[in-house]
């Protein structure tokens, strides 16, 4: 069983900055991929990054240019580095991973991002 915990989350005014934490732990194996997902209220949960072992990365469109995903393999973390935070972007921000044979998506309990003046 893999626990994946998020950290992070806060209030931040338009155009700041924050960064989002993720630890997976748990794993006897690899962890082959880490990614963010987003749900704001009223809405269904969306991608919005994510990371493979060996680095590749993915966007949604809508964070292109100003999220940033990273992963510390040897840590099993993996982070989300959040610039020019708009209000569109408030929404709880889950972390999942997928690990395992056969393979599980295992995911967080989220952490809430709040970008309002």
């Amino acid at each position: 069983q893999v626990q994946v915990v998020e950290s992070g989350g806060g209030l931040v005014q338009p155009g700041g900055s924050l960064r989002l934490s993720c630890a997976a732990s748990g794993s006897s194996g690899s962890i082959y991929v880490m990614g963010w997902y987003r749900q704001a209220p009223g809405k269904q949960r969306e991608l919005v990054a994510t990371i493979i072992s060996g680095g590749s990365t993915n966007y949604a469109d809508s964070v292109k240019g100003r999220f940033t995903i990273s992963r510390d393999n040897a840590k099993n973390m993996v982070y989300l580095q959040m610039n020019s935070l708009k209000p569109e972007d408030t929404a709880v921000y889950y972390c999942n991973a997928l690990a395992g044979t056969p393979r599980v998506l295992y995911w967080g309990q989220g952490t809430q991002v709040t970008v309002s003046s």
